[in-house]
């Protein structure tokens, strides 16, 4: 049988979508894509606001109306948050962000019976961590390895820790195994993803942290590039940032999560920090990486953020300089503690405020692209776009450079100007 996927939200979701493609090949089935007629088709979820379980639920609409006599399969963090909404919308399979194969399981079962089938578990009952295979499809430079799931932080506009469970991490042996796979398979980095990476260890035996992990998987694949996915800022030490900075391929890239410039939002979001001590992450790592890139996420218009506050959050992204930035309004996510709070905000605000804040972080990331002319950059090269080979250098911006047939190979080239939405080279 022939099954298209359709990915909203998160690496993570990324990760096991491809983790599902390699077992359904495993077993002869093909892998098509979702705009081709298949026998059957694989929604994998997100839920992390209002605006993507509007998507889940179009995408769906739409995947049954123009595929009547398909099997379709839900799965994600908007089916194991809401099953009932998945069923009526006349979801053929229904699981949740657990259990995959189980869940594939039931997918190929109902394509021959045709009987629906929900199967979605207590997600903050979880204790162990599911074993997928990593890699993904061929002719990827880049492959994604999942070492981590879950999260404890229960921010305020967050419904992950409900959808995901608590903190699981993968054994150090199965991370270093999944690792030396992907080199064999030709890889040339692995970007090191998880809901929450920063807890990587808390429940495995004597508690290890993360640069542990990191020096075993650059000690069993040496040469490749190591990329780290987002970063809580609190786990940015003096110790953390030493660790680091003596593993071979480790990317000089670091994705801090931030969400708000201004203490009092922070505290309620229930941050469990303030700006100082992301100030000083930020310090320590251009400290410890000169010339690293710092990227971080910002959620604007939250519940009661005032005017001055949200000038007190632009003062502050200007201080730390950042990168590259993801500016998201804030979207109402029920079932979370945000969606009952006072002051909600109109569109109208959250446009406005959206607008003013991608101004400042296009204002940044240009001048950090200035920093690169003439600077020697090692670029993993992916893909043809038009006259260019594109690919990305360790600070993970994209070089445009004039070449063919560079597809997986790492040359370094020189920066020159800013262009598109990365860097010309020569």
């Amino acid at each position: 049988m022939r099954f298209g996927f359709y990915t909203l939200g998160c690496k993570v979701n990324q990760y096991e979508t491809q983790a599902m493609e390699q077992l359904l090949r495993s077993r002869g089935h093909e892998i098509g894509d979702f705009s081709q007629d298949c026998d059957g088709y694989i929604i994998n979820t997100c839920s992390v606001t209002a605006v993507a379980d509007k998507k889940n639920r179009a995408i769906l609409r739409r995947c049954r109306r123009e595929h009547p006599g398909a099997v379709i399969g839900v799965c994600g963090c908007y089916s194991q948050h809401d099953p009932e909404a998945a069923a009526k919308l006349e979801a053929d399979v229904i699981g949740g962000s657990g259990d995959r194969q189980a869940f594939l399981e039931d997918l190929l079962a109902c394509a021959l019976d045709k009987q629906r089938r929900c199967k979605v578990d207590r997600a903050l009952a979880r204790r162990e961590f599911e074993i997928l295979p990593a890699g993904g499809l061929e002719g990827r430079t880049r492959a994604m390895l999942k070492v981590q799931d879950g999260c404890v932080n229960f921010c305020t506009y967050c419904i992950i820790p409900y959808t995901r469970g608590p903190v699981r991490s993968a054994p150090v042996e199965l991370v270093v195994q999944q690792a030396t796979e992907l080199a064999q398979q030709g890889y040339r980095e692995i970007v090191i993803t998880g809901i929450e990476i920063a807890s990587w260890g808390t429940d495995l035996p004597g508690k290890p942290k993360l640069p542990l992990l990191l020096a075993a998987v650059s000690e069993a694949v040496p040469g490749l590039r190591l990329r780290l996915g987002s970063l809580e800022p609190r786990i940015i030490t003096e110790e953390f940032c030493q660790a680091l900075k003596n593993i071979p391929g480790l990317c000089p890239q670091f994705h801090l999560s931030m969400q708000s410039g201004c203490d009092t939002v922070l505290q309620r979001m229930k941050r469990k920090y303030d700006t100082a001590r992301f100030l000083e992450s930020v310090r320590l790592l251009k400290e410890t990486f000169p010339g690293c890139a710092v990227t971080t996420d910002m959620i604007v218009a939250f519940p009661g953020e005032t005017e001055e506050e949200f000038r007190q959050s632009l003062a502050f992204i200007r201080k730390c300089a950042f990168a590259d930035m993801h500016i998201f309004p804030y979207s109402r996510r029920p079932g979370t503690p945000a969606d009952k709070m006072p002051g909600q905000h109109p569109n109208a605000v959250k446009e406005e405020r959206s607008r003013r804040a991608i101004a400042v972080a296009e204002e940044m990331r240009l001048s950090y692209l200035g920093t690169l002319k003439g600077q020697p950059l090692q670029v993993l090269f992916e893909e043809p776009e038009g006259e260019y080979f594109t690919g990305h250098a360790p600070n993970y911006v994209k070089v445009y450079y004039r070449g063919e047939n560079l597809h997986n190979q790492i040359l370094t080239v020189t920066g020159a100007e800013p262009f598109r939405d990365g860097i010309l080279s020569e």
